[in-house]
């Protein structure tokens, strides 16, 4: 056996340089993005975990002394072109899971979670047995709700093709709890929910946006004509036929539409209520029977 000093086994590799390694990258990137993003050492973290094939805790506790991966500049340079950090490292964290997701679905964001809170308020100890998602997008709503409910049930509906597919694949966990429709909100839909959640565009088209979600998600889902209700118009007049009794509708809004939801569901019968967010914007008007 040869000894530790043979000159075929593999010399230490050495430590990388200052400015080389891990925390330094960090350090460097988050300020690269801080132009383009307002998280921005998160951003770098995000990024700088899946060079790394570890999550952020992981990199955090472990790897910020290791080298910096060759495939990270590449994973920067995309973000610092207002690429979603989502579509780049092709996940997203909500509420209680991770969904995938990339070109085609709108990315979840962490406001929507307002109306899961406003769910699990209205429920309280009782839970919702039969759940609709109009909007559905890569599931985000619907399998968040099945998480929450494991005896649940529900449907999430979509117009685009796109993002059905992502919610298809995120349902994998959920076994036959979940079914995905292409469909025009609820249109063809005939049996009542205990939950309805929507999440529908509400972007006038007038307004502006930053760059990464003007450019690169899909405008279908984030614009609703000039002033921003014309899904609402839609979808609010088939609450009433579709929420069993005891039931609740919980609808995404914009920070300015709370008054004109709120009239629109009260004209169809059923009484609004307004939910704030962890912001203080009015993210949710959910309709109940009057």
């Amino acid at each position: 056996m040869p000894d530790d000093s043979d000159s075929d086994s593999p010399s230490p590799q050495p430590s990388p340089r200052r400015g080389e390694g891990v925390r330094a990258a960090l350090v460097a990137a988050a300020g690269q993005l801080a132009g383009v993003s307002d998280t921005a050492r998160l951003d770098a973290e995000l990024l700088m975990a899946h060079a790394l094939g570890v999550s952020r805790q992981d990199l955090l506790l472990r790897h910020l002394d290791d080298p910096e991966p060759a495939a990270f500049s590449a994973l920067l340079e995309r973000r610092l072109a207002h690429e979603p950090v989502a579509y780049i490292v092709g996940r997203r964290a909500f509420w209680t899971i991770e969904l995938a997701v990339g070109p085609g679905a709108l990315v979840p964001r962490a406001d929507s979670e307002t109306l899961l809170e406003a769910a699990v308020a209205h429920f309280g100890a009782r839970a919702p047995r039969r759940i609709l998602d109009l909007g559905t997008g890569p599931g985000t709503l619907l399998l968040a709700a099945l998480d929450q409910w494991p005896d649940a049930t529900g449907i999430g509906i979509d117009a685009s093709g796109d993002a059905l597919a992502y919610a298809r694949r995120n349902a994998a966990a959920f076994a036959t709890r979940a079914e995905f429709r292409l469909g025009d909100w609820a249109r063809g839909i005939d049996e009542r929910f205990d939950l309805i959640l929507a999440n529908p565009p509400y972007i006038g088209t007038a307004e502006l946006l930053p760059a990464e979600v003007r450019e690169h998600e899909p405008a279908a889902a984030l614009f609703a004509g000039a002033d921003g209700l014309v899904d609402y118009r839609r979808i609010v007049p088939d609450l009433s036929r579709l929420l069993a009794p005891g039931g609740i509708a919980v609808l995404e809004i914009g920070s300015t539409q709370a008054e004109a939801v709120s009239a629109l569901v009260r004209k169809h019968g059923l009484s609004p209520a307004v939910i704030f967010d962890l912001k203080g914007h009015p993210r949710v008007v959910s309709a109940l029977e009057s």
